[in-house]
């Protein structure tokens, strides 16, 4: 079965590299593009750190990020990271199992300033955390048309995919759907040949999931 990548651009592109990489016969499909919004960067010098949970945050901020450069930056995981510090911010930090746990690692006393989508995920941080919104992922019009590559394993990077994907595709009973967390899951709804989750957040661990389902025989 082929694999089908649903997340925005640049990321889908990067995604489907990894994939063709490990063999598997893949296709970019974004379901959103990505655009900046309107901040301001607030005093520094009420923060300790910068959160980073999504390169798409770095991508996005526009020139108000280089005032943050001063600032210790924590990113979720190698690819924001990547990004951060392409972008001029130190960072101090990288997680490899979600923001939860990268917050989990970091000092209980540490005010965070979170470059965040519009929507986003909410933790229970030990930390003082300031959320600032500095992009948020628009649905593609016309949705792309899935059900012509279908049988196929699709590929779900967040909840807000999971549903937009649920709404516009009503037949499901030949797609599997690889989530990147159970959220993301869940937010797919039901009917699918299959649905399962990342044992952590990372494009690895996703395609390592759908490497096994996309060597099986298609639903019929």
């Amino acid at each position: 079965m082929r694999l089908v990548v649903l997340r925005p651009e640049p990321g889908a592109s990067a995604t489907v590299g990894r994939a063709e990489a490990a063999g598997l016969e893949a296709f970019a499909r974004p379901m959103f593009r990505v655009e900046p919004l309107n901040w301001t960067a607030p005093d520094l010098t009420e923060f300790d750190g910068v959160l980073v949970t999504s390169a798409n945050a770095v991508r996005q901020a526009g020139c108000q990020l280089a005032a943050l450069a001063a600032l210790p930056a924590y990113a979720v995981g190698e690819a924001t990271a990547d990004a951060a510090r392409a972008a001029g911010l130190t960072v101090a930090a990288t997680g490899s199992a979600g923001v939860a746990a990268l917050l989990a690692e970091l000092p209980a006393n540490l005010r965070l300033l979170h470059l965040s989508g519009l929507e986003r995920t909410e933790a229970e941080p030990r930390q003082q955390v300031t959320v600032v919104p500095v992009y948020r992922s628009v649905p593609v019009e016309p949705a792309p048309d899935l059900a012509a590559l279908a049988p196929a394993v699709l590929l779900v990077h967040s909840p807000a995919a999971g549903r937009h994907l649920g709404e516009v595709l009503k037949e499901r009973s030949r797609f599997h759907v690889v989530a990147i967390s159970p959220a993301a899951a869940a937010a797919c709804g039901s009917g699918w040949a299959s649905i399962s989750a990342a044992p952590e957040p990372t494009d690895a661990a996703l395609l390592s999931l759908a490497a096994r389902l996309c060597q099986q025989s298609p639903p019929k």
